[in-house]
């Protein structure tokens, strides 16, 4: 059979009472699929009899407390070896079901908004976004990432072949590509709300918008290819497994076919708007639209609906009404157009529409390539000029107004049929109660009502995406001789172990048997200090500071004495005091250009326990950790970034510090992780030993959002990071991280970890880079 076959009817499913909101093709039975609904339910679809061109459910899901807006499906693993089925609804929650029971196995809470988006990956990894303007990352019923970035909506998401790569569209027109929990790039073009993402490969994807286009994109950022036919809102894509060719459906009543970058064929149908499509693995496409049906359409000719059903179809769908404001017609005046003659001429293309008049009537028709016909596709009513007493159907009822209303983000996704004769605000009122709506809304919808039908203009008055809902209220709720700091092999001084460089080993294949390398759960700190060098360079660069910021000379003896105790030099240094800790910490706010010596005395102090205690105390602790982290913003000093980091690093060598730095890990981590992309070895080695320290205090806890920052951190270092110790201590810390948790390298495998370091295996110098490698690798098989 040819490729190139058009696509008919194969079987109307009436399977639910609402608009069908999404679909997804199972894995298990074979030729199946799952839809979605606000009617709060999800089905399971099962082909019948090859007799028998239809389906019949299988299965009935239930667990959403609100309308059902999404689904996909989680791919099988030895645990549910039929997979599992995957929801998200306006309660702001996502269910998840096995296809053997009607409640949910779990549901996973964490979105602030309605979840409107979801995608699956490898490793049972799942990814959602929501209106309350985040994505999410979830593992083992976990929310592993929170992805932040956008400004509105997250209406689509997409996991990327390519392991740790995901996608993002959103009501703020962009596109974002995450990698490791970190936005890599923002792609723009698109001119309203992003609706739906499609990937085609490892580097390309579709999108398509609000804007009635569909762009093609590169991973690197190029937008390749913009593609026109829908004249509305277009909501959803699916690829065929030819990776080139492609389906879209709209808020024009159509689902198209794309071939070869040509839209070959437009199906149109009795419904407004066409909100979901899935392609089933025998080619088949299935559509869910606003009346609660599910269509199916087939090229196979065996599998076509009836004679008898494919006219009853036409007529369904020659019987609808169309309003010219939803601007699939353009402004119509009657008196312009052609009679029925005009059907004796041909299309140019399929899909063209060709409106005619029947005396005070204008019809739509549809050209059909493969009929060589035109076809009856509705009745149009509400046209700019046409004054006409006809009344529009909508769920079997006749009504002067059938407007679409969105309070959410993006197209219309409610009804509103209304009377002349009605109350406005009493229908305002059932319609809110109708749809779930907050009363806060009464006055508006009401007003609306009021506004738009004095004019007494049949069909719907509004423009899809032109009411009063689509603005601000769619969210119903964003050295040697010299002291130079860190020039020295400033190392850690811990004993001998790998981070030394001594000689604790003494044979290879010991260290190939036993893993010496992690997890690593003590501390690693910066002890190394020259202090005379580090006293003189204070009082040299305090004899140049401004007069407002020179320190006294008894302040700089109690800083040398303060150093002095610390270091442990003399063992008669009585403990550090409080006014000398307290002179440190004024001292520590030098201007940046000159108070690296005092950082590095910081740096220093705060392994002495009675330092850590009063700076990481809970009083002065965010004060501490707010003044590193200026210290450590991207365009800072490097000297100063270094120490800062170092400081940190330190302060998990007391207990107060330890809980300091717990507490505020997610701030902490971020604002370090933008230095990786400083070209400085002891930035990252210093980077480094802080991701290591995190690791080492979460590993055997169940804290998995923390542990997947780490992965993260460590994942994108080790993008730009060169240095072979800086590399050690990455490897090491996701060694750490990943160590006698499951979860933990379930979350590793998906991010990509194993590809990333596979290139270090085979590094010899240092020997324990390779061997550390191996380690991690054979952990994450």
């Amino acid at each position: 059979m040819a490729s190139f076959n058009s696509y008919k009817l194969r079987c109307s499913i009436p399977g639910h009472e609402m608009d069908v909101r999404g679909l997804a093709a199972t894995v298990f039975p074979e030729g199946a699929f799952v839809s979605v609904s606000r009617d709060r339910t999800g089905r399971v679809w099962v082909p019948n009899s090859s007799s028998d061109k239809g389906f019949t459910e299988m299965h009935s899901m239930s667990g959403h407390s609100n309308f059902v807006s999404c689904v996909c499906i989680i791919a099988p693993s030895e645990t549910y070896p039929r997979g599992l089925v995957a929801t998200g609804g306006n309660d702001n929650n996502i269910c998840v079901f096995s296809l053997d029971r009607p409640q949910p196995l779990f549901t996973l809470k964490g979105h602030k908004n309605t979840v409107c988006t979801l995608s699956s990956g490898k490793f049972g990894t799942l990814l959602s976004g929501s209106w309350d303007t985040t994505a999410k990352v979830w593992l083992n019923e976990k929310c592993m990432m929170t992805l932040q970035g956008h400004t509105a909506a997250v209406w689509a998401v997409a996991i990327l072949p390519e392991q740790g790569l995901m996608l993002s569209g959103s009501a703020d027109k962009t596109i974002k590509l995450w990698k490791a929990g970190r936005c890599e790039k923002t792609f723009t073009g698109h001119e309203d709300c992003v609706r739906d993402l499609a990937v085609i490969s490892n580097t390309e994807f579709f999108s398509c918008s609000n804007d009635t286009s569909i762009r093609r994109w590169l991973v690197t950022g190029e937008c390749v290819q913009v593609y026109y036919s829908h004249t509305n809102f277009i909501y959803s894509l699916a690829v065929f497994p030819n990776s080139q060719d492609f389906i879209s459906t709209g808020e024009d009543r159509s689902l198209r076919i794309w071939r070869q970058g040509e839209c070959s064929q437009t199906i149109r149908l009795p419904a407004q708007s066409v909100w979901c499509c899935c392609i089933l693995p025998n080619g088949d496409i299935v559509v869910g639209a606003s009346d609660g049906i599910i269509r199916v359409f087939t090229e196979a000719e065996d599998r076509m609906a009836s004679a008898e059903d494919l006219q009853a179809f036409e007529d369904e769908l020659s019987k609808a009404t169309i309003d010219p404001k939803t601007g699939d017609l353009g402004d119509i005046k009657l008196e312009d157009l052609p009679g029925r003659e005009h059907l004796n001429e041909p299309g140019n293309r399929d899909g063209q529409t060709r409106l005619i008049k029947d005396g005070q009537k204008v019809e739509a028709y549809q050209w059909s390539v493969s009929d060589g016909r035109w076809m009856k596709i509705g009745d149009v009513v509400g046209g700019s000029n046409q004054q006409t007493s006809k009344s529009v159907m909508y769920e079997g009822k006749e009504y002067d107004y059938v407007f679409s209303i969105d309070v959410n983000e993006g197209g219309p996704s409610m009804k509103l049929p209304y009377n002349v004769t009605d109350d406005p605000w009493l229908t305002a009122h059932n319609f809110l109660q109708k749809n779930d709506l907050s009363p806060m809304f009464l006055d508006q919808v009401a007003n609306f009502i009021i506004e738009n039908t004095k004019g007494h203009v049949v069909g719907p008055a509004q423009p899809a995406g032109g009411d009063p809902f689509t603005g601000e209220v769619q969210k119903m709720d964003t050295a040697a001789a010299r002291y130079i700091p860190g020039s020295s092999s400033d190392t850690a001084g811990f004993g001998a172990d790998p981070f030394t460089g001594g000689g604790a080993y003494s044979s290879a294949a010991l260290r190939q048997t036993t893993n010496i390398y992690f997890p690593k759960t003590d501390g690693v700190t910066f002890e190394q200090a020259n202090s005379s060098q580090i006293i003189a360079k204070l009082k040299e660069l305090n004899g140049g500071a401004p007069q407002e910021h020179k320190l006294s000379e008894e302040v700089l003896e109690s800083l040398e004495r303060l150093l002095l105790s610390v270091c442990g030099l003399n063992s008669s240094e009585p403990a550090p005091t409080i006014q000398q800790i307290n002179l440190l910490w004024k001292a520590s706010h030098w201007p940046e250009d000159i108070v690296f010596p005092v950082l590095d005395i910081m740096r220093l102090a705060v392994r002495h326990p009675q330092v850590n205690e009063s700076l990481c105390g809970e009083a002065e602790g965010v004060q501490l950790c707010n003044h590193l982290l200026n210290l450590m913003r991207p365009e800072g000093r490097p000297a100063n970034q270094m120490l800062a980091l170092r400081t940190l690093c330190n302060c998990f060598s007391g207990r107060h510090g330890r809980a300091l730095l717990m507490a505020q890990r997610e701030t902490v981590l971020s604002r370090a992780a933008d230095l990786a992309t400083v070209c400085n070895k002891n930035i990252h080695i210093a980077l480094a030993t802080l991701v290591l320290n995190y690791a080492g205090c979460l590993h055997l806890q169940p804290d998995l959002e923390a542990k997947a920052q780490c992965l993260s951190v460590a994942s994108r270092a080790l993008e730009t990071v060169q240095d072979k110790e800086a590399v050690f201590r990455l490897l090491v810390a996701l060694g750490t991280t990943v160590a006698s948790d499951q979860t933990a390298q379930d979350l590793a495998r998906s991010l990509g970890v194993s590809s990333q370091i596979s290139k270090y295996s085979s590094v010899s110098d240092p020997s324990k880079v390779g061997e550390c490698c191996q380690l991690l690798l054979k952990e994450l098989q």
